[in-house]
């Protein structure tokens, strides 16, 4: 980020280049600042500091943030970029909550509604429903199927290339694949993608917005989640990912109405023999 404000810093407004001077002359502070606390230190307009957030390329003043913050980090520690190396137990556990939950919240707000309904349509109305990711999103998919094999219908699972693209060469136009992949940018994902939709099959991305797996995609749920999977462990795009599947698993069973959850109740009452007895608590 800072080298984009520093190579746009020719062709800035004169008031928007007070406000990239100030970012370049105290990177940090600016990286804490509020909005009007960045604008009095530079001596201009919240309303520019706002102009200059999307000139840069994002969203407004706390996406701009987020990029900055993301640029700042020197020595990266392979796990969290909100992490350093000195946190103690209590901060870095409440580093990792305070992420999770922001990120989440981010996610919720950005969630296009129609898209979702679409999604959900698409899956009620399927013969047959794939799941497929690689890597950490193989654990999503194999979420999401252990959660749809209780609806009834044909659902496939499988973490090994070879039997996924199989999959998709014998696919057919009521066949819908569920591609998870945070980056968007797995060659094997994109290539999946291409093959299914060759047979009229439906493919659902769950990605990044902006991928080639969401251009590749007949639907794409994008979740823009700041994290940097190509350094840091998946952590909060992993999160992100099993929300929107468990939004997809609860508008199916609506989607299906009453008589689908009855199904869907006679299978929870088959499930009950395989647990132990909760233990009655003493009231004190």
């Amino acid at each position: 980020m800072l080298e984009q404000i520093q190579a746009q810093l020719d062709a800035l407004s004169k008031s928007e280049r007070k406000v990239a001077e100030q970012i370049l002359a105290a990177p940090q502070q600016a990286m804490h600042s509020s909005i009007a606390t960045l604008a009095r230190a530079a001596d201009v307009s919240e309303p520019t500091v706002n102009r200059f957030c999307h000139r840069m390329g994002t969203r407004g003043f706390p996406d701009f943030k987020l990029q900055l913050a993301q640029s700042l980090v020197k020595s990266p520690n392979w796990v969290s970029r909100d992490v350093e190396e000195n946190d103690s137990v209590e901060s870095y556990s409440h580093k990792i909550f305070d992420s999770a939950l922001a990120g989440l919240s981010r996610v919720r707000q950005q969630l296009d509604s129609q898209v979702i309904r679409q999604a959900v349509q698409a899956l009620s109305k399927a013969h047959k429903i794939a799941f497929f990711g690689l890597g950490a999103s193989a654990v999503v998919a194999h979420d999401a199927t252990n959660k749809f094999l209780r609806f009834n219908l044909p659902v496939i699972w499988s973490e090994d290339i070879v039997i996924q693209r199989m999959s998709c060469i014998n696919s057919g136009p009521n066949d819908v694949f569920v591609l998870i992949s945070h980056t968007g940018r797995t060659k094997n994902m994109v290539e999946l993608a291409r093959l299914a939709r060759v047979n009229a099959s439906t493919v659902l991305a769950i990605t990044s917005p902006g991928s080639p797996l969401a251009a590749e995609a007949t639907l794409a749920l994008t979740l823009d989640v700041p994290e940097d999977t190509d350094i840091y462990l998946p952590m909060v795009s992993r999160l992100a990912q099993l929300t929107v599947i468990d939004v997809l698993a609860t508008g199916f069973t609506l989607e299906r109405g009453a008589a689908f959850r009855e199904n869907l109740k006679r299978v929870k009452e088959a499930l009950k023999d395989s647990r132990l007895e909760k233990q009655a608590q003493e009231n004190n």
